[in-house]
């Protein structure tokens, strides 16, 4: 028995030095070219707060940890950015339809506001992503002047998602070909 258990003990542990050397790709780039920041105004303040609870999972830029560097870590981390990123990336954000860009302002700013973002799960280590609320104020407040210059360039019907069968029905799920132009 104690055999078995010592050739298990080594098993995993060779299992875990082996899956070290498997590593997802980084998330990290420096194409700006459809970046928000290109053609909406960033006040600092908000800017700041992106970079802190934000940016990590919903841009091309994440920050990593130390122990991103850890597997199993690495791609849970991985797996949580690119989940992050299927829902809102400001660094492609201008490359979506209007509609969508609009969308996605709304859902920031409900997300904010019900305080579902920043998840839990990231700030549990990230204590400075916490939003005290006045943060949660110029981050909504940010998200509504992107919906009001989007009302003030474009016509309205550019601006409503069109949903499948008419105007009842949930809306599209969120993908590349829908959401680009």
């Amino acid at each position: 028995m104690k055999k078995a258990l010592r050739i298990a003990g080594l098993v995993i542990l060779a299992a875990l030095v082996v899956i070290q050397f498997i590593r997802p790709e980084r998330n990290l780039s420096n194409d700006q070219t459809y970046a928000l920041e290109k053609t909406y105004p960033v006040p600092a303040d908000v800017k700041l707060i992106l970079k802190t609870a934000c940016n990590d999972c919903h841009s091309n830029n994440t920050e990593y940890p130390w122990y991103a560097n850890l597997q199993p870590v690495a791609w849970f981390l991985d797996d949580h950015v690119q989940e992050g990123k299927r829902h809102l990336n400001f660094s492609t954000f201008t490359s979506m339809k209007v509609a969508v860009q609009n969308h996605k302002m709304e859902e920031v700013i409900e997300q904010v506001k019900e305080g579902e973002m920043p998840l839990e799960s990231y700030t549990i280590i990230h204590r400075d992503a916490i939003l005290t609320q006045d943060q949660q104020v110029a981050l909504t407040s940010w998200a509504e002047s992107i919906m009001d210059n989007l009302h003030a360039n474009y016509p309205a019907d550019s601006l409503v998602l069109r949903r499948p069968g008419g105007a009842g029905g949930p809306p599209p799920p969120p993908s590349e070909e829908n959401e680009r132009d």
